[in-house]
């Protein structure tokens, strides 16, 4: 902490007073980090929100934020994804990967807060999310 100076006046007063602006600036500074984490864990990514897993069906969508369809469930298995070409996939999630269920029954992992592009020559059939935090 500070030294304090005093030049003249009581000093209990100037120790409750300083007492006080340090405990308030704690308080601030309490409420700074914890508000930051919060919005850093609920921040969209291209409009895929915090803990899901988003497709997109085109580039049109991707730049406009707007995911054709959204998972957030923990799942042993697949779920079926609708079997179409899909340009984005994003994963939101800080401590889940999703494994991608692709249409020749091959999969892919997508690590926590990562993302994926594809070619119009793959589509994604399932989705599984897992507890992992690594692939």
């Amino acid at each position: 902490m500070a030294a304090v100076l005093i030049l003249g006046g009581s000093m209990k007063s100037v120790i409750r007073k300083a007492a006080g602006i340090a405990g308030a600036s704690m308080v601030v500074a309490a409420m700074s980090v914890s508000g930051a984490s919060a919005a850093q864990a609920e921040a969209p990514t291209h409009g895929c929100p915090y803990p899901y897993v988003c497709f997109y069906v085109d580039e049109h969508a991707w730049n406009a934020g707007t995911p054709i369809t959204k998972y957030r469930d923990v799942t042993n298995t697949y779920q079926t994804v609708r079997s179409r070409p899909h340009y984005h996939v994003v994963n939101t999630r800080n401590d889940d990967v999703a494994y991608l269920r692709l249409q020749d029954g091959n999969a892919i992992c997508l690590p926590p807060n990562a993302e994926t592009v594809f070619t119009n020559a793959y589509s994604v059939t399932g989705i599984r999310i897992s507890s992992s935090s690594t692939c």
